[in-house]
């Protein structure tokens, strides 16, 4: 990508999940500082392109989900990163038209990428908003936001691949409380986090490589994983290695195989 197509405010020195993640997928959209934190870490954890797909397999089968069995026409996903094949609001629009979507990331390249991209059908809307998931107050109050989704109705909340880049020093789980509670009976909550359960020391290693590019990484167990949905009624099968949730091909060889745990969860 050029630097020179950058916003004036981007560094394009300074590595980025998202960008991270679209090069991991085989995309054009990331720069050398990327590249190189994606490839310490496909190093350290060589299995690491085939996790990004898993997500990204992960996202469709839960929006699937959300769409065609929960009847959810309500999308709010944060950390969406750059639009790619598979995006939410592709997903979830071609199973219900109406659909609405709002997407936020906290980087300004996603978000150039976003508004060019992000087409969704005329019988539904979508929303890309800049923002930054430690910050909740903003994205609820949002304008748009408020505009696109009905608050007063389920909301899928999908935070998918994005709260491990969150330390307990941001407080993860309040601020998970916090979007739930401004959400209604009957919405959901979708999460997937990387955990160091399944390889500790490949996780190691990966961590520290993110940390020297100014990325973090929050590895979380099972437990710790599932604190985010207390209160909430967990879907089957429950908190799992993100390939166990409800495969397409039936239960998978190696589940441990993308080191992550998935789970979604509804309001009651």
């Amino acid at each position: 990508m050029d630097p020179d197509l950058a916003p004036p405010e981007f560094d394009t020195g300074v590595a980025h999940p998202a960008r991270v993640y679209d090069y991991w997928l085989g995309g054009k959209d990331n720069y050398a500082a990327d590249r190189a934190l994606g490839d310490a870490i496909i190093a350290a954890m060589p299995s690491t392109r085939s996790s990004a797909r898993g997500n990204r397999a992960f996202l469709g089968r839960a929006v699937r989900y959300l769409a065609a069995e929960a009847g959810i026409r309500q999308f709010l996903d944060i950390g969406a990163g750059i639009p790619t094949a598979g995006n939410t609001h592709e997903v979830a629009q071609a199973i219900a038209p109406g659909s609405r979507i709002v997407s936020v990331d906290n980087d300004p390249i996603v978000g150039a990428h976003a508004r060019a991209l992000m087409t969704g059908h005329p019988a539904g809307a979508t929303l890309f908003l800049q923002a930054d998931l430690r910050d909740p107050g903003r994205i609820l109050a949002d304008p748009g936001l408020r505009a696109t989704l009905d608050l007063g109705q389920p909301v899928a909340l999908m935070l998918v691949a994005v709260l491990h880049f969150l330390p307990e020093t941001d407080d993860p789980r309040g601020i998970v409380a916090e979007l739930l509670a401004a959400l209604p009976s009957g919405s959901y909550l979708t999460i997937s986090n990387i955990t160091a359960d399944f390889d500790p020391d490949s996780a190691a290693v990966a961590q520290a490589a993110g940390q020297r590019s100014g990325v973090t990484y929050v590895p979380r167990s099972q437990a710790e994983v599932a604190a985010f949905f207390a209160g909430l009624d967990l879907v089957d099968p429950g908190v799992v290695p993100l390939l166990a949730w409800r495969p397409d091909d039936g239960p998978p060889t190696d589940p441990r195989a993308v080191p992550s745990y998935a789970a979604m969860g509804r309001k009651p």
